[in-house]
């Protein structure tokens, strides 16, 4: 059965940190590329950042510099690293991952994560 399953949300202060991660299975997501997207109330779903098979990466403009993806193969795992938090950081984030543009592009079921003082 294919999955994706995020971990490491929570309520941190505003210039705090968290590491996001997201626990895959099947052998699909270490051949395509993963992504971090997020949704905050009211708005739409926006891509965060994303990464290649091969470890290459983009990121959304304002978390440039504070937020890092990375992808451990062996362990299956996508990370999100997110530093100097802001209030406007505060969103449901998921992961993606698999075959984009295909019926075999996954999303896990979403962290929520809150940055308030």
């Amino acid at each position: 059965q294919v999955q994706l399953v995020e971990s490491g949300g929570g309520l941190v202060q505003p210039g705090g940190s968290l590491r996001l991660s997201c626990a895959t299975s099947g052998s699909i997501f270490s051949i395509n590329p993963m992504a971090w997207y997020r949704q905050a109330p009211g708005k739409q779903r926006e891509v965060v950042a994303a990464i290649g098979s091969g470890g290459s990466t983009n990121y959304k403009g304002p978390v440039k510099g504070r937020f890092t993806i990375s992808r451990d193969n062996a362990k299956n795992t996508l990370y999100l690293q997110m530093n100097s938090l802001k209030p406007e950081d505060t969103a449901v984030y998921y992961c993606k991952g698999g075959r984009p543009g295909t019926p075999y592009d996954y999303w896990g079921q979403g962290t929520q994560v809150t940055v308030s003082s």
